[in-house]
C-alpha cells in the first residue's frame, strides 16, 4: 500500500469493487470499504491521499464524512459520488469544500484524472508544510496546539520529544483541553503517521462486547457470532491505538490489556492462536490514575506500565494569557469552516472572553467563538462568569488594553502601524504594553515570533 493512496468508500459492493478495479488500470492505489466510519481511523494531518465516497450510504453518509474529514483536516481532498442527481446537494458540498462532485454514471477515465489532480494538490499541500517547517516557521504542531505561555511551549517541547520514539505515551488533563489533538499530533510526527490511528473510547464500549470489540472474535466464540472479526487492537496493526479515558476500562479487563501492552500479541476470543501486534499505544484520562490506584479501581501496574513517556496538556486556567490568542484564531477558523466572511473581533469581546473562566476549556472556548461567527448571543454567558468591577480606572484599564491586544493582533505584531493606529508614540505603546503584559507575539500568524 503506497503513501498517495485512494481511499474509496461505496457500501454497493459490486460498485466498490468494479470502480476500484478500474481506477487500478489507470495506476492508481485504492483501498476500498463499505463504510464510511472505517475511513476516519486512516485520516490524519499527514494523510498523503483522498477520498472518494458515495453520498447516500446507510450509517454515516458522505456529507457527514466530508464534515468530519475537514475537522481533522480541512485540506485533504474529498470527492463525492451521487446517482440521484441531486443538485441543491451539489452545492452545498461544493459549500462545504468538497475537492470534486460527480453524478453517476461517470467514466473511470474521468474519475481517475479528478484523482490524479486531487492527489498532486495534496501532495504540494504537504510539501509546503514541511518547507514551512524547515524553514523554521510555525509548524504544524504550533498550528494545532497554538500558545505563548510556558506551559504550551514545553507541551509541544516534550510532544516532540516524545512523537519521534515509539514509547507508549500517556496523555493527562481536564475535559476539553485538546487530549485527542496532542495525540493526533503524537501519532502524525511518528514514522507510523501514514499507518492508521485507531480512536477508542473505553467509557462508551458495550460491556458485553467490550472484550469482541478490542481483541475480535471467531465465528461461534459466544451467540450471534456468525463470522469471524478483526478486533479494533487488529485493525491498528502497523499503526497507533489511542485508548481515551483509560480509566474508564474495567478492571476485569485490564490484566487482559497489561499483557497486550508488555508482550504485544492478541487473542481473538474463541480462538487458541496467539496474533502479534505492531501498534504504539497512546492513553488519555481526565482523572489522576493514581488516585484511581489508590481507590483499587485501577491495576498500579497497568499504570506504571503505561506512564513511561507522559504529557500534561494544561486547562486554560494554566494558560489564561493564551485565550485573547487561541479565541481570535478559533474564530477565524469557524468563519472558514462555515463559509462566513472575516469577522472583527471587538476589543471589549476579546477583553471579556479574557476575564471568563472557561471550565470547558479550548472545547468550551471553541463553541463561544462559533456562536460568534453564526450571530448568536454571548452575552448571557458572560454575564453569568465575567466579574463585577467597581472601581472606574479597572474598567478603563480593561478597554485600554483590550483595544491595543487586539490591534497587535490584526496587525501580525508588527508596532509602527498599531501605534500609527492609535495616535500614540511608539514610547507610549511601549510602556502600555509593558504595563498591561502585552507581547507584539500576541498575534496567531506571527512566525518571525513564532514559540
Amino acid at each position: 500500500m503506497s503513501d498517495a493512496r485512494v481511499l474509496l468508500v461505496d457500501d454497493e459492493e459490486d460498485m466498490r469493487r468494479s470502480t476500484a478495479q478500474a481506477l487500478g488500470l489507470f495506476g492508481l492505489d485504492v483501498d476500498t470499504f463499505s463504510s464510511a466510519e472505517d475511513v476516519l481511523e486512516l485520516i490524519g494531518y499527514s494523510f498523503s491521499g483522498v477520498v472518494i465516497s458515495d453520498i447516500r450510504m446507510p450509517g454515516m453518509d458522505g456529507m457527514t464524512l466530508l464534515q468530519r474529514i475537514r475537522e481533522v483536516d480541512a485540506e485533504i481532498p474529498v470527492i463525492l459520488v451521487t446517482g440521484h442527481g441531486d443538485v441543491q446537494l451539489a452545492v452545498k458540498a461544493m459549500r462545504e469544500g468538497v475537492y470534486d462532485f460527480l453524478e453517476k454514471p461517470f467514466t473511470a477515465q474521468h474519475l481517475a484524472a479528478i484523482a490524479r489532480r486531487a492527489l498532486d494538490r495534496r501532495s504540494l499541500v504537504l510539501e509546503n508544510r514541511r518547507l514551512r517547517a524547515v524553514a523554521g516557521k510555525r509548524d504544524d504542531i504550533e498550528a494545532r496546539l497554538p500558545g505563548r505561555t510556558q506551559a504550551m511551549v514545553d507541551l509541544r517541547y516534550r510532544l516532540r520529544a516524545i512523537g519521534a520514539t515509539d514509547a507508549d505515551t500517556l496523555i493527562i488533563g481536564q475535559t476539553g483541553v485538546g487530549k485527542e489533538v496532542v495525540a493526533r499530533a503524537l501519532h502524525d510526527i511518528s514514522a507510523r503517521a501514514d499507518r492508521p490511528l485507531v480512536a477508542i473510547n473505553c467509557a462508551a464500549l458495550p460491556e458485553n462486547l467490550i472484550e469482541s470489540e478490542l481483541f475480535g472474535h471467531e465465528a461461534g466464540a459466544f451467540p450471534g457470532a456468525l463470522r469471524p472479526r478483526y478486533g479494533k487492537f487488529e485493525h491498528a496493526r502497523g499503526g497507533t491505538i489511542l485508548l481515551d479515558e483509560i480509566g474508564s476500562l474495567p478492571f476485569d479487563l485490564q490484566a487482559k490489556f497489561l499483557r497486550v501492552l508488555q508482550e504485544r500479541v492478541i487473542t481473538r476470543l474463541g480462538s487458541n492462536e496467539i496474533v502479534p501486534l505492531d501498534v504504539r499505544f497512546i492513553a488519555t484520562s481526565k482523572v489522576n490514575l493514581e488516585a484511581e490506584v489508590a481507590a483499587g479501581r485501577f491495576r498500579a501496574d497497568l499504570l506504571y506500565r503505561l506512564n513511561v513517556a507522559t504529557l500534561h496538556v494544561p486547562s486554560l486556567a494554566q494558560r489564561k494569557a493564551d485565550i485573547p490568542l487561541l479565541f481570535l484564531q478559533l474564530v477565524r477558523e469557524a468563519a472558514a469552516r462555515y463559509m462566513r466572511n472575516d469577522i472583527d473581533v471587538p476589543p471589549s469581546l476579546i477583553t471579556g472572553i479574557a476575564e471568563r473562566t472557561w471550565p470547558g476549556n479550548v472545547r468550551e472556548l471553541r463553541n463561544a467563538a462559533d456562536r460568534l461567527v453564526l450571530g448568536l448571543d454571548l452575552n448571557s454567558d458572560e454575564a453569568q462568569t465575567r466579574p463585577e468591577k467597581q472601581r472606574l480606572a479597572d474598567k478603563v484599564a480593561d478597554f485600554e488594553r483590550g483595544i491595543i491586544a487586539s490591534a497587535l493582533a490584526a496587525h501580525g505584531g508588527a508596532l509602527r502601524p498599531v501605534y500609527e493606529l492609535l495616535g500614540i508614540s511608539r514610547k507610549t505603546l511601549y510602556e502600555k504594553m509593558q504595563k498591561y503584559g502585552l507581547d507584539k507575539k500576541l498575534s496567531v500568524g506571527d512566525d518571525d515570533y513564532a514559540a
